[in-house]
């Protein structure tokens, strides 16, 4: 079993970094294959992209779980790629009895400034009730790239350091 998430980590690695053609909107809305996990949004006078479903993802250990939908739209390419909407949706669930644990998604947001830097934002969707699922959406402009981490751990005002910091990052949509 590591050994495939080792395997299938390593073939996501080299379809990003070795990506001569962009799979079109409808593969992308599909992730058969590892390469298809990296949303790709429509075109600038596209009225709306497909959604492309992400998840589950779960915690280490599984104490959290995560899982929704992604829609990018109007993609730009003049300077710097960036999609000037996102809306991501989807649902996150601790799976811990404990009272004092919380499921966390987070998500990391690099979006384009009017001088065309690129910083990120995170954004947090929590939630600490055993068995019931919390619904989310939200949207962000300018997006350049969409990543998530799940976490759970101990109720608390922001993420942890180690939530932020230790793992991998899961990429969502990445503007092409």
């Amino acid at each position: 079993m590591i050994a495939t998430r080792l395997l299938t980590g390593l073939a996501l690695a080299a379809a990003a970094l070795s990506a001569v053609s962009l799979p079109s909107a409808a593969q992308a809305a599909t992730p058969a294959t590892p390469a298809a996990a990296f949303a790709v949004a429509g075109d600038a006078d596209s009225a709306a992209a497909p959604a492309v479903i992400w998840g589950p993802r779960y915690s280490p250990g599984r104490g959290a779980k995560a899982s929704g939908s992604l829609r990018a739209t109007g993609e730009d390419h003049a300077d710097i790629p960036a999609a000037e909407t996102v809306r991501i949706s989807g649902r996150v669930q601790d799976l811990t009895r404990a009272n004092a644990t919380c499921g966390l998604a987070v998500f990391r947001i690099t979006y384009r400034t009017s001088d065309g830097n690129l910083p990120f934002t995170h954004r947090t969707v929590r939630d600490c009730s055993y068995g019931t699922p919390k619904p989310f959406t939200f949207d962000h402009r300018n997006v350049y790239q969409v990543e998530l981490k799940v976490c759970s751990e101990a109720r608390a005002a922001q993420p942890s350091l180690n939530c932020l910091y230790s793992g991998t990052w899961k990429i969502l949509y990445l503007s092409r």
